[in-house]
């Protein structure tokens, strides 16, 4: 397979592209390598990526419409893995424009392009911010999802419905999964994780929101990965009992499908620093704070549907996957 994966430079899209060259597809890359985070951590594991033959980089913003169609027609790409976009809930606050420019603007050249080139599947990714509101758990793909709280999220639920009308319109088969936090070796400078470990090692004092009563389905980098690629093979295929009286908010009528991939098991925030905490063998100075807009208090991901459309469950223990971050943190950063 020729495969386009964007975001190729980021932390998800790193981690799938070396996945599909390991197994022998080609992949072509795209990223704009914006100064959102540290640069030279796009730039490190694009090198990593480089060094696989079948491996191509394309430098293009998702908002460049030229760009854009300049290389679905060069590439003529069998599938899409969509893991672009501008990240962040409390980022989409102080910067709407980014979000809208890249999360919605880019998404529609990605469909475009994906409509216009006989692309088999588009893969694409949601988040859990999409629940906003909903407070039922597990978050399941069948609950209506109308109420996000902040643009982020909106953003996210936007791009489902953007697949939907292509995957009706046009028969195009698409699927949205929904990452419900994702962590693990490479990741984002600006997620919990990170700034945790950071801020432990070097004596600095960490904030800690809603007091620490949150609780997170903290899913390790490489089950996420598995889940996409699996979702990637397995092409999005109508449902055939869809009811348009009682319509399924996870299902259609068209090829198309959404997906939660979460590790099933909520974690106390406390108990996620203190799997820090101990690998490192510092305790951490903790500056609780109110909730930040834009949060919710927890999340939990029912990942049935998945289990039973791909055949594919995460399951790394939380404590393993902290582990394995801390210790490529002290490598890559001596």
């Amino acid at each position: 397979m020729k495969i386009l994966v964007t975001g190729a430079a980021g932390f998800i899209g790193f981690h799938t592209s070396k996945k599909l060259l390991e197994r022998g597809d080609t992949v072509v890359g795209l990223d704009n390598f914006n100064d959102y985070y540290d640069v030279s951590l796009k730039d490190a594991r694009a090198a990593l990526l480089d060094d696989y033959d079948s491996f191509s980089m394309s430098r293009i913003d998702l908002a460049d419409r030229d760009a854009m169609e300049a290389l679905f027609k060069r590439e003529n790409f069998d599938k899409v893995i969509h893991l672009a976009a501008q990240a962040g809930v409390r980022y989409s606050i102080e910067n709407p424009h980014s979000y809208i420019e890249s999360n919605i603007v880019g998404t529609l050249h990605i469909l475009e392009g994906c409509r216009h080139h006989d692309v088999q599947h588009l893969t694409y990714a949601s988040s859990s911010s999409v629940y906003g509101a909903n407070t039922t758990m597990p978050f399941s793909i069948h609950q209506n999802v109308d109420h996000p709280l902040a643009l982020y999220g909106a953003t996210k639920k936007a791009n489902e419905l953007m697949a939907h009308t292509y995957s009706n319109l046009y028969n195009l088969p698409t699927t949205g999964l929904r990452f419900f936090t994702v962590y693990g070796p490479w990741g984002r400078p600006d997620m919990a994780l990170f700034m945790f470990t950071r801020n432990i090692i070097e004596g600095k004092p960490i904030d800690v929101f809603n007091y620490g009563n949150h609780k997170r389905d903290f899913t390790y980098i490489d089950d996420i990965v598995e889940g996409v690629v699996r979702t990637s093979d397995n092409t999005a295929t109508p449902n055939e009992n869809w009811d348009p009286a009682k319509p399924d908010p996870g299902t259609s009528r068209a090829p198309y499908r959404i997906y939660n991939i979460g590790n099933q098991q909520p974690v106390e925030l406390m108990d996620y620093i203190g799997a820090i905490e101990k690998c490192v063998g510092k305790t951490a100075e903790k500056n609780l704070l109110p909730m930040q807009p834009g949060d919710v208090p927890d999340t939990w991901a029912d990942t049935q549907d998945l289990a039973d459309d791909v055949g594919y469950q995460p399951s790394t223990p939380m404590e393993t996957g902290v582990k394995n971050f801390v210790d490529w943190y002290l490598e890559f950063y001596s």
